[in-house]
């Protein structure tokens, strides 16, 4: 009876769901009751609970949860609140079978010493396991499951993730997921702070440059300095490539249809942008740096794909600037005469630049493989493009005529389309993992970061956001006009 007992769940009193979540509650018998808040202004869930310890046969602990089936991938940053009394409180996200003290399940946790680990109980009533991470006090924490497997990354905020894997535990189709907050100590409520918190169902199955972008969207806005995002927009299909305006009042993104929105952030509303008989646009649009006009791509399939046009920002009737494609617009020149783009010719990929009144194009870039999203510093004085010619996709830069090309990121990833900050110091890129992605290649529906380095690319790049999308996220420039945020588009079956 005492064994049966100590495994019971309580639900708080009057629980009502909070945010994304559908219930909240002390997991075991006995516990010092627990809570849980959820802070719509900022988006973060704080959580205090007690028990013993998650650990061994049984657990005890406050629990915020959903009820979910199939595949997801479970992201937040987690922050202890105040000073510790057990070294073993802890912060993550809990997978369960069951809602009872012994039930299967699998964790990713932080402790509070900063010991950070993948824990499991394979069966009811077995004894609790554990793999730990190399890194410790990782304040990052994700969890995926991916056909049966389950996949713990964590970091550092502003570093990449550390990785471990986990197979042969099943937990069963349906299952409860959700945050969790322990004190290892029956008599002491410890409390977490859980910050951007998502959970994403991802693409049934592998994607790569040819796969339709169908899941939902959600739009985002990120701080630089704090890392805080925002869902500020979010629809059940697909949306993509975020511009800002330099007036900072609205973003213009477009829509896997070929449409362009301009979507008013005061409001938070979308509008359809008039551009003619232009309506199949891809996501390589661009605003011009004085905000009067913008640059469209616009499939063609008689001109051989993408042709870049030009419309006054408000709507209009569009001037087509290339005559043949393919050929995708990524930057205006400062003062509004050239546009550069990424145009393929004889079946090579370079950076070419034109007229923004058209006529001849001229090749900037003629070195084997893809060279591609060309960006005017403000000053004018680079071009910034990222090329696979050293073997994985990289960031380089060049003079606007083309000469003294020179690479700016070399590491073990793929990056791609660096955005240069209002103030000519930074810039910003999306950086895919060589295992999920052939260099190549920027498809949707990858785990992806988006990265910060200094304009000259000296120094260790800073992780700014950790998301599941690629193409369309961030293909355009995307900083606000005053520095200090940038948007882009995340991805998931259900947003």
């Amino acid at each position: 009876m005492l064994l049966v007992s100590a495994l019971f769940f309580t639900l708080s009193a009057a629980a009502q769901p909070l945010g994304i979540f559908e219930n909240h509650g002390d997991v075991g018998t006995g516990v010092k009751p627990g809570s849980a808040t959820f802070i719509p202004e900022t988006g973060q869930y704080v959580i205090s609970g007690a028990g013993y310890n998650v650990w061994a046969d049984h657990d005890e602990f406050q629990y915020v949860w959903k009820k979910m089936k199939g595949d997801f991938i479970l992201y937040a940053r987690a922050e202890f609140l105040g000073t510790w009394v057990d070294y073993h409180r802890k912060v993550g996200w809990m997978i369960r079978k069951t809602l009872d003290g012994n039930s299967p399940h699998v964790n990713a946790v932080e402790h509070g010493d900063g010991l950070t680990s993948l824990q499991w109980r394979p069966s009811a009533g077995a004894q609790t396991q554990e793999h730990r991470m190399k890194l410790t006090h990782a304040n990052i924490l994700q969890l995926e499951r991916k056909d049966g497997v389950y996949i713990m990354r964590a970091a550092i905020y502003g570093q990449p993730f550390q990785t471990d894997t986990l197979t042969g535990v099943d937990l069963g189709d349906e299952v409860y997921v959700g945050l969790f907050v322990g004190s290892h100590n029956s008599d002491v409520l410890e409390t977490g702070v859980f910050s951007n918190v998502s959970i994403t169902v991802p693409y049934p199955g592998e994607s790569d440059q040819r796969t339709q972008m169908t899941l939902g969207s959600r739009l985002e806005v990120l701080d630089i300095a704090s890392g805080h995002r925002e869902v500020i927009y979010k629809v059940p299909y697909s949306i993509q490539a975020p511009n800002w305006t330099p007036d900072g009042k609205s973003l213009i993104f477009n829509d896997a249809k070929g449409t362009i929105y301009t979507f008013d952030l005061a409001t938070r509303t979308p509008e359809a942008l008039k551009t003619g008989t232009v309506t199949n646009n891809n996501n390589d649009h661009v605003i011009s740096f004085d905000g009067k006009m913008l640059g469209l791509s616009n499939f063609v399939k008689e001109l051989g794909g993408s042709i870049i046009y030009s419309v006054p920002i408000g709507g209009g009737t569009p001037k087509q600037i290339t005559p043949r494609g393919p050929s995708y617009f990524h930057g205006w020149s400062p003062d509004g005469k050239d546009m550069v783009f990424c145009g393929e010719r004889n079946g090579e990929f370079d950076v070419y630049k034109v007229s923004a009144e058209g006529g001849k194009e001229q090749r900037l870039t003629t070195t084997k493989g893809l060279d591609d999203g060309p960006e005017y510093t403000p000053d004018g004085q680079y071009i910034y493009f990222n090329s696979v010619r050293s073997g994985l996709m990289q960031i380089w830069r060049m003079r606007p005529d083309g000469s003294n090309q020179e690479q700016i990121t070399n590491d073990e990833y793929d990056n791609w389309f660096a955005h240069i900050s209002p103030d000519g110091k930074w810039f910003v890129y999306i950086t895919f993992l060589p295992q999920e992605t052939p260099a190549g290649i920027h498809p949707p529906y990858k785990h992806v970061y988006i990265r910060l380095l200094p304009i000259d690319g000296k120094g260790t790049p800073k992780v700014l956001a950790y998301l599941y999308g690629g193409q369309g996220s961030m293909n355009t420039p995307s900083w606000s006009p005053d520095g200090k945020h940038i948007a882009f588009v995340s991805n998931t079956v259900e947003p």
